[in-house]
């Protein structure tokens, strides 16, 4: 072989040309991939905060029911709670424009009245004087609110609204206004608008 065709040869293994030869560019692609993840979580993070907080979700030991039934029924519904937060119930709501009421009333009626936009606030009997006075007190001063005794009840006290319920032992229990604000035309209407008074006037 002679000279210039070993001279060929050694040329065509020469080393790559950085120029003609694509490369990954890695480090490219990790800082822009890091940019990616980055604005992902801050999107994903700001979406969380945007969200609108449940109703009532403030309120310490707030339980809170859904899916409940709306039918309409003449006959006796059995309840899962007591007082009950919903579901079917009587074509004649009970009235509810700050009404107090010394008797119990019928679940039934009183749950159509949660259905308008009501909240309910029961209390076993015997509940002391005072306390109950701050009860009534508080309901006559309150459209859309009721108040009634309800002997099985768990908790001295029950505020009850469509879907949501909270007991407390206290008629000076700060949850009683928060309740109050967040429920009583609240966003858990099933029936927003509807009248509370003009049906039912006793027990």
């Amino acid at each position: 072989m002679s000279k210039g065709a070993r001279n060929r040869n050694s040329n065509s293994k020469a080393r790559p040309n950085a120029l003609t030869e694509r490369q990954t560019p890695w480090g490219v692609i990790a800082f822009y991939g890091s940019i990616g993840v980055l604005a992902i979580v801050a999107i994903t993070y700001a979406f969380i905060l945007s969200r609108p907080e449940p109703a009532g979700a403030s309120i310490k030991d707030l339980v809170q029911k859904d899916d409940l039934g709306r039918d309409h029924t003449s006959g006796t519904v059995k309840y899962d709670g007591a007082p009950p937060m919903g579901g079917d119930h009587d074509p004649m709501w009970q009235n509810c424009d700050a009404r107090v009421y010394e008797q119990p009333l019928r679940n039934e009626n009183a749950v159509h009245s949660l259905e308008h936009g009501a909240v309910w606030i029961t209390y076993r009997p015997g509940l002391d004087a005072a306390q109950l006075s701050a009860l009534k007190a508080k309901v006559s001063a309150t459209g859309y609110t009721f108040l009634s005794p309800y002997p099985s009840q768990k908790d001295p006290i029950t505020l009850t609204a469509w879907g949501s319920q909270v007991g407390v032992q206290s008629a000076s229990d700060t949850r009683i206004d928060a309740f109050l604000r967040t429920f009583v035309k609240g966003p858990q209407t099933p029936e927003p608008g509807a009248a509370c008074d003009g049906a039912k006037d006793a027990p």
